[in-house]
């Protein structure tokens, strides 16, 4: 995968690549080797960025991970630094789609003997947390809420895991889609079963009404939900305090006991990505998930502009012709999202993500997907849905962190594993593993860090993966991410039309 030629180390995923990385800063006049070819480099190549192994023509594919990654907007030598001042994206609009059967793959099952420790709640589900959820129907009682979960901290301690109000702006003054998918998405948090207890305030007259919202709410999830409207009670503070009470006093008898890694929902998601993300840690998360979904559990992938140009490695791992309809629907649905608010399909990467080497959409989402591993596509979910299937789930949503961590706890992940080449502190409901793609990252911000992926390019994927799991099985069994020793947690809910 790397070489080292005059201590200069740099990456070429496949023998089809146009462009290999440097892992550290190479200075213009270097002279490196891959495959047994030394090439002079042209230009200074920042860390994380790409020179070219061969002349490259302009307007021909230019591609890495055995893919194109767009074209070359103008005659690229070799040793040139290959970035978004001589390439392009190739992405348009919707596309049209064939489905053919998925090929066989043999995944291997070595973890599926793996345990851990967790919450078995009455609908089967396992959580990796025992906490009290606190959520407000509209933002007008949010503060409330916070307040009622400061309070509730002491009484908490040492009975149950916490108690964490999410607090949040919408839920009034919305219509059509965007008052649907609010309303789907608090209903669906209420059944995580990371949330051992939860109490819903409502204030009274606002369009998300409480009895719809719980209208949403299977029966077998009520007996640990109580709710409380604002404007029907002479003191709502004293309500919520009462309510939290009697959930706490249910709660506080709950246990861990051992149960199999199959009973993980496992969210996957990367934020901030630089060039090392789809060498490091995407792949090795894809691995995760490969982990999960071969033992039985289940592995949620979303993003979905952030599957755009890659969306075909996921199209022909589809179980069925249904699947890979409800998945094309999917992405030619946000592809039109994008075109009917003025906005061309390819407007990402971000500047952070152009500052860490990524130059087009499709160099990102072909990375980014790695994170789904080689699992079979088995369904395909709406903002707002949850998984009810095992192996590997799509989620419509954004790429945005806050909206697409809170979709993924929305649709039952219990852990979510977060990879990033630039760091974030933030953090989702669940405990938000943040894997760091390079190493000067997982040292710079070790407060914010979890993992540091690095060790794929030193000690080899397997090492790596076998590392992360034995973590991830920790932080399953109750071992603090960062997220949640720094109090990092947030919901973000997806804004898409009219504000009245």
């Amino acid at each position: 995968m790397s070489e080292v030629m005059d201590g200069q180390r740099v990456v070429r995923v496949a023998a089809e690549d146009d462009v290999a990385v440097a892992l550290a800063p190479i200075g213009a006049g270097a002279c490196v080797t891959v495959d047994g070819v030394e090439i002079v480099l042209r230009d200074d190549i920042p860390a994380g960025h790409k020179f070219a192994l061969h002349s490259i023509a302009s307007g021909a594919p230019v591609h890495r991970y055995r893919a194109p990654i767009g074209l070359a907007s103008r005659d690229i030598g070799a040793g040139e630094h290959v970035h978004s001042h001589n390439v392009r994206t190739a992405l348009s609009g919707e596309l049209d789609y064939r489905f053919t059967a998925p090929a066989e793959r043999r995944l291997s099952d070595k973890h599926a003997a793996r345990t851990f420790r967790g919450y078995v709640r009455a609908d089967g589900t396992v959580g990796t947390r025992n906490e009290l959820w606190i959520l407000p129907t509209v933002g007008c009682v949010g503060r409330l809420g916070e307040r009622l979960a400061n309070a509730a901290a002491a009484k908490a301690e040492g009975r149950i895991d916490g108690v964490h109000a999410f607090n949040h702006p919408f839920g009034c003054s919305q219509l059509g889609a965007d008052l649907e998918g609010t309303a789907a998405i608090l209903a669906a948090l209420a059944q995580n079963p990371n949330a051992g207890g939860v109490l819903v305030l409502g204030l009274g007259c606002e369009s998300n009404q409480l009895d719809d919202m719980l209208a949403r709410i299977p029966a077998d999830r009520r007996d640990r939900l109580v709710a409380v409207r604002a404007q029907a009670e002479v003191d709502e503070f004293a309500a919520g305090v009462a309510a939290i009470d009697r959930l706490l006093d249910v709660m506080a008898a709950d246990v861990r006991s051992d149960v199999p890694l199959s009973a993980l929902r496992l969210g996957v998601k990367c934020g901030g990505s630089d060039a090392m993300s789809g060498l490091t840690a995407n792949p090795l998360i894809g691995r995760m998930a490969d982990a999960v979904t071969r033992a039985g559990g289940t592995a949620i992938l979303t993003e979905i502009p952030e599957m755009f140009g890659a969306e075909g490695l996921l199209l022909q791992r589809a179980e069925s012709e249904e699947v890979f309809d409800r998945l094309t629907t999917v992405v030619n649905r946000f592809k039109r999202y994008f075109l009917d608010h003025g906005e061309p399909v390819s407007e990402n990467p971000s500047p952070g993500n152009i500052a860490g080497g990524i130059t087009t959409l499709e160099e990102k989402s072909l990375g980014a997907v790695q994170k789904g591993g080689l699992a079979t596509v088995g369904d395909v979910i709406d903002y707002g849905g949850r998984a009810t299937q095992t192996g590997l789930t799509i989620l419509e949503a954004p790429g945005n962190d806050a909206v697409s961590t809170t979709a993924l706890a929305a649709a039952g992940a219990t852990i979510t594993l977060f990879s990033t080449g630039r760091g974030t502190p933030l953090g989702s409901p669940v405990p938000t593993v943040k894997i760091a793609s390079n190493g000067p990252l997982a040292k710079q911000k070790a407060n914010w860090i979890d993992f540091d992926a690095s060790i794929v390019l030193d000690e080899g994927m397997e090492r790596g993966a076998d590392a992360l799991l034995d973590q991830i099985i920790e932080i399953a069994s109750g071992t603090p991410t960062r997220n949640e020793r720094n109090d990092e947690r947030a919901i973000g809910i997806w804004k898409r039309g009219v504000t009245l």
